[in-house]
């Protein structure tokens, strides 16, 4: 199995389950078919960037911390918050203006945030068209994402 696929299955892992040991985590890779070494998997922990974490319970877990992503996710949160001009209802779609040229990014903000009921969204200069998955919750949609503007 290539690295990237082994790491790859690893982060899945960890963000699905509580994984709280190296032989735990090389349990479950062996139940999804990849035979790693400890050496390998504590390889693979470090250049994921994956660190222990106390859970509520006091215990430890492995997380994935990428200071990278949040620092971009809350910068994408800012422009969003801050380029938003309206959410509207235009027949069976969504309608998001917002200031010129920073829609993708905003598109991006709202992909990322893995709201349930977006079925589809296209971007242009100013303006995001958002089609929902079920029509009938297409208010609570709408009351979601301007609640993201706040």
């Amino acid at each position: 199995m290539k690295k990237y696929t082994r790491q790859r299955l690893i982060l899945d892992i960890i963000q699905n389950n509580e994984v709280k040991t190296q032989s735990q985590l090389s349990r479950l890779l062996k139940e999804q078919g990849v035979d790693a070494t400890q050496a390998t998997i504590s390889r693979d922990i470090k250049e994921l960037r994956i660190s222990k974490v106390q859970t509520d319970d006091y215990e430890y877990k492995y997380t994935v911390i990428d200071t990278v992503y949040d620092s971009l996710n809350e910068r994408m949160e800012k422009i969003f918050k801050e380029s938003v001009l309206a959410v509207e209802r235009s027949y069976q779609l969504v309608v998001i203006k917002t200031i010129s040229y920073t829609a993708t990014v905003c598109g991006l903000y709202i992909t990322n945030a893995k709201l349930e009921n977006i079925g589809g969204i296209v971007t242009g200069l100013d303006t995001i068209f958002i089609t929902p998955k079920n029509l009938d919750e297409i208010d609570e949609l709408i009351e979601t994402l301007r609640s993201m503007v706040k």
